[in-house]
């Protein structure tokens, strides 16, 4: 028996060397006539790996490179991306209101002490964007909150400052005292492309450095409902309650937006999320850091959606531009001529796509500025110049101080309740179809008009005078013209349909 074994080593090695250059096959060995004297070798996994052509192992190889390049960018930009913890207090509803118990107010104050506020907590994130402690979040992080406190990747935790917000854009910047942070790069959001990688990193359900892959799903969205200037990114990395103000970036590793929202049927991702592009919120930003407040352009019109009965009605092939529907008197609209009707279809020689466009270009545009604004009358085409103006009430929503818009205005504090766009998510989550437009009521205060008048939570304000209202100004337009004392009529649209409300302006 032992002269077969240096017989045995030397084939298998044989063998095995046949791997390298053969077809899978399998060697067997005998050394008897019974199964137990038998040996097999198989080299099918050895040869199979060797097997590959040069087109699959490149096509590997650059899988692997992407994996690579998506750990890099990870390790680089993850310590720049902080947790942010808001907490502001919010009066309870009652007497008469609902209480997290479902029961009768009276009947819990005989055995608890019910308190007259209670504080609310949020969390989001945000991107360090100074190595002197400045952070770049979304406004609705940290908006109202009496206190904010960020939380850095290390552990460890600073109260901060919010150095200015801006609701018509979602942005903010707060600080936190410390030095020396890792800061981002900020990225060219122009230049993006769609179709291109990008990671989301963040904090969603409390899960911080939270990194995610997807792509560039479009570029340019507006009319999503979720702020006043809109030129959203949409994406398909995944974004969650809690990524809001965390960073959208780029495999160069640069920061190209901030990742603000989702659209979903259930609350949670669906493929569909959008950031702010970085080009927009840097603007924002220097601003509020400057100079506390955000300056915008204004024309003084109302504009409207083109369909596409509207552009073959002014000779176009196709939907585009914005139809002006009024003019104020003595703005910069008037002064240059603009008519209702007028349908504007260039700005400084650049084609215009819709009315959330030129509203984007006019606001992102100082004033003080001439524009050259091609318009469609009377199927004449005209250029006419305007010098604008300065967007009216942006120190009362932008600044340092001030509160936002439906805060700061006196007339919703007297009457007792606060308002915020509606927005497609309401939508769905109310019943309201998709055309309708108007205010989400968010909160109403007891023993105040509103409550008297039996407006409620989750009431979408349709209109307010027999005007129609989808934006808190043209709501604070109207009550500013109702006399003390006197009331004015809310058209209210709930999921019990269609009604409508007096509600009394109070005389102090």
């Amino acid at each position: 028996m032992r002269r077969w074994i240096p017989i045995l080593i030397l084939a298998l090695a044989i063998g095995a060397g046949l791997a390298w250059i053969a077809r899978p096959f399998d060697i067997e060995f005998r050394w008897g006539d019974r199964s137990d004297q038998a040996a097999t070798l198989s080299v099918r996994e050895s040869t199979a790996l060797a097997e590959r052509t040069p087109e699959e192992q490149r096509a590997i190889e650059g899988v692997e490179s992407t994996s690579r390049a998506f750990v890099a960018i990870a390790k680089e930009v993850s310590p720049s991306i902080v947790t942010i913890y808001s907490e502001r207090s919010v009066a309870m509803n009652r007497p008469g209101g609902r209480n997290p118990f479902g029961l009768p107010d009276e009947l819990l104050e005989r055995f608890f002490e019910m308190p007259d506020r209670m504080p609310q907590r949020g969390m989001g994130s945000g991107v360090i964007v100074g190595r002197d402690g400045r952070v770049l979040t979304n406004n609705h992080v940290v908006a109202n909150a009496d206190r904010v406190k960020v939380t850095l990747p290390d552990g460890r935790s600073f109260d901060a400052e919010v150095l200015g917000r801006d609701p018509k854009s979602d942005v903010a910047v707060v600080k936190i005292d410390a030095a020396g942070l890792p800061a981002v790069k900020l990225g060219d959001s122009d230049a993006l492309e769609v179709g291109e990688w990008v990671l989301a990193i963040g904090t969603p359900f409390e899960l911080s450095q939270t990194v995610t892959a997807g792509i560039v799903s479009a570029k340019g969205r507006s009319s999503v409902g979720l702020a006043d200037y809109e030129d959203f990114i949409q994406t398909d990395a995944a974004i969650n309650p809690g990524n809001s103000g965390g960073a959208l970036v780029n495999l160069r590793g640069e920061v190209i937006g901030i990742n603000t929202a989702i659209a979903s049927r259930s609350g949670g991702y669906q493929g569909v999320g959008f950031a702010i592009p970085i080009n927009m919120a840097s603007n924002v930003m220097d601003q509020l850091i400057r100079d506390g407040k955000v300056t915008r352009g204004f024309m003084g019109v109302t504009l409207q959606q083109v369909d596409a009965a509207i552009a073959d009605n002014y000779g176009l092939d196709r939907p585009r531009g914005a139809l002006v529907n009024s003019v104020s008197p003595g703005s910069p609209a008037d002064k240059a001529g603009v008519e209702q009707g007028d349908l504007i279809v260039e700005l400084n020689g650049k084609q215009v796509r819709d009315r959330d466009d030129l509203r984007l270009r006019i606001g992102e545009t100082a004033p003080g500025t001439i524009v050259d604004m091609t318009v469609i009358r009377n199927d004449d085409r005209k250029t006419l110049r305007v010098k604008l103006a300065e967007m009216p009430g942006d120190d009362e929503v932008a600044s340092r101080e001030e509160p936002s818009e439906s805060e700061s205005d006196l007339a919703l504090e007297k009457l007792g309740f606060e308002v915020a766009r509606l927005t497609d998510r309401e939508r769905v989550r109310l019943e309201i179809d998709q055309d309708v437009e108007g205010l989400i009521v968010t909160r109403v205060d007891p023993g105040t008009p509103a409550s008297d008048s039996r407006l409620n939570e989750d009431d979408v304000i349709v209109e307010a005078g027999r005007e129609p209202v989808a934006t808190v100004s043209e709501l604070r337009e109207q009550l500013n013209e109702v006399p003390p004392g006197k009331t004015i009529r809310l058209k209210v649209q709930s999921r019990e349909g269609n009604h409508y409300i007096a509600l009394r302006i109070p005389k102090s």
